[in-house]
């Protein structure tokens, strides 16, 4: 079956991102103007969930229904409680993070998160490198179950960490290592769970070589990964992958809107796959897999 995108909601100036299903609505985020949109699939309509974002990016929901997300433009990983802001982390060992860009959470309610430092879409001041504290382009667990939330490192070997998603058993973690410049890598990665709560040596499912790698994924219930990469300026162009739990390339659909940037799937029975773009744009396509979400499940 192959995926027809069509363009449902914008374009907004600057990048979309973070899209989520709650059930009824899509939200997503529009980085620039540090607002949560909510798309009514059943109107194309949307509306402003929430303002002052401070230029978030990937948002994702618990178990329980509560939305987080990374404020890059803040440099923390936060959870919205109605009109307030919960800080669950700003800084690793007294120093700032980078630019917070995308999470996920495992079923202890434990929140993981990637650290990249994009020039720009934290705001103008993440536009200078000089304001780059940290030494290194991490992921990072907040670990819940404590008093208050505890910051580790998990990564020791990315640069400009994106995407991130957990295996259906959560015994693996994979990571889209999204690097920009030439010397720098950019592969879907997976990475084994420890008991312990680190991850182990990754393995490199697929490597994009000079063209733009993963940056957004989603799981479907029989494990696979679906993927926003590619773009116009080299390789095959913008498209949603489908690999396997090994790395396979199941299925490949161009998107035609360049930059596709992440995806998640919604609609009664969570087969319907919206995604968004660095121009701005809400797309959906009627596809013949169904969605893995931590809420709602199907």
């Amino acid at each position: 079956m192959s995926w027809n995108f069509i363009p449902v909601n914008g374009p907004y100036l600057g990048t979309s991102e973070g899209p989520v299903w709650d059930g009824q609505y899509i939200l997503f985020t529009h980085i620039p103007g540090s607002i949560i949109l909510q798309f009514d699939p059943k109107t194309s309509t949307s509306t402003i969930y929430r303002e002052g974002t401070n230029h978030a990016n990937g948002l994702a929901f618990d178990a329980a229904g509560r939305l987080y997300a990374c404020e890059g433009g803040a440099r923390r990983v936060v959870r919205y409680e109605g009109e307030d802001t919960v800080v669950l982390a700003d800084n690793f060992e007294g120093k700032k993070f980078n630019v917070p860009n995308d999470l996920a959470l495992d079923p202890d309610g434990n929140v993981w998160f990637t650290d990249p430092y994009y020039e720009g879409p934290g705001g103008d001041w993440s536009l200078d490198r000089a304001n780059k504290e940290l030494e290194h382009d991490s992921v990072y667990k907040i670990d819940m179950s404590g008093d208050s939330p505890k910051v580790s490192r998990v990564t020791f070997d990315t640069t400009r960490p994106n995407g991130l998603l957990f295996s259906l058993d959560y015994k693996i973690l994979y990571v889209a290592q999204s690097g920009r410049l030439p010397e720098e890598k950019r592969e879907l990665r997976a990475y084994p769970v420890n008991d312990d709560g680190t991850l182990g040596e990754s393995t490199v499912l697929h490597d994009f070589g000079e063209h733009r790698g993963v940056d957004g994924m989603v799981l479907d219930t029989e494990g696979n990964i679906v993927a926003c990469a590619g773009f116009e300026e080299s390789g095959p162009g913008p498209a949603i992958y489908v690999f396997s739990p090994s790395g396979e390339v199941l299925e490949r659909h161009p998107t035609l809107l360049d930059r596709p940037t992440n995806c998640t799937f919604g609609g009664e029975d969570l087969s319907t796959l919206f995604v968004t773009n660095g121009d701005g744009v809400l797309m959906r396509a009627f596809t013949d897999r169904q969605g893995r979400l931590n809420y709602p499940s199907a």
